[in-house]
């Protein structure tokens, strides 16, 4: 097997919390391997997206080692290194001044070594990559809607062709057709660009359709990560409480249905 895409172990984080201070990972080991789509679920607190920021090279960990395609995650934004990690933050984090092909081409024009014009046709092919047409490509932000801001900085953190993407919430706060048909784009492109995803989601259904495996946070570590049977089967109070409830069931049931394979 090949080295992981990202390798943590003995992860401790730690914030002031008053005169106290507030332990949020201790001692969490994770691995994810290449190709897979891997999902971080816990409760609230449990420090999901903090992990996710971690990997990024946007946060330090108190202690231990985070590394990332084979390089240490403090290092990424260093001689290019950023580029080979992508990231949909949860709300887009669009710039709202600038229009959705400048928004899409602003990590390549950063780089300031390619030709303008090769930036922005770059750019242009990865707008129709997420489902979206030159129409677009000169409107603003508040001008689209929220499937189209997920869409638009989906394809900004593709613009360099990253091997690792990393999602926050992606369908978070989309409507059952636009969440199902945002769902549908991330498992293509995961297959066709040969992706390895970390995704952070509460959504169930989005979690049953898309992760070849489960990454439970709880007791500041990784109680399991495994394929989602045997995530679902794990002893544990929030597993139970999360997984096993109503909603829960019917995503199991389209999970059943309707399997998902890499």
């Amino acid at each position: 097997m090949s080295d992981p895409i990202v390798d943590i172990k003995k992860l401790w984080t730690v914030f002031p919390n008053g005169e106290k201070k507030a332990v949020v990972h201790k001692d969490l080991d994770l691995t994810v391997e290449r190709g897979e789509v891997l999902s971080l679920v816990g409760g609230s607190g449990t420090g999901k997206t903090v992990l996710l920021r971690q990997m990024l090279g946007l946060e330090k960990p108190t202690q231990g080692e985070i590394t990332v395609l084979g390089r240490p995650a403090a290092e990424l934004g260093k001689q290019g290194a950023a580029s080979r990690v992508g990231m949909l933050f949860q709300q887009g984090a669009l710039f709202s001044a600038f229009t959705v092909l400048e928004n899409i081409a602003f990590p390549l024009r950063e780089l300031k070594t390619l030709p303008r014009a090769l930036i922005y046709e770059a750019a242009m092919v990865k707008l129709q990559m997420v489902g979206l047409g030159p129409d677009a490509a000169d409107k603003m932000p508040s001008d689209l809607s929220g499937g189209m801001i997920k869409r638009v900085a989906l394809a900004r953190a593709l613009i360099m062709d990253p091997p690792l993407l990393l999602l926050d919430e992606p369908t978070a706060g989309l409507d059952p057709e636009s969440s199902d048909s945002f769902v549908s784009l991330l498992r293509s492109l995961h297959r066709d660009m040969e992706l390895t995803v970390v995704m952070v989601t509460h959504d169930l259904d989005t979690l049953f359709e898309l992760s070849t495996r489960i990454a439970v946070l709880a007791e500041h570590k990784v109680i399991v990560n495994d394929v989602p049977k045997e995530v679902v089967a794990f002893p544990h109070p929030f597993i139970h409480e999360f997984f096993l409830g109503e909603r829960g069931q019917r995503a199991m049931e389209l999970l059943r249905e309707y399997p998902f394979t890499v």
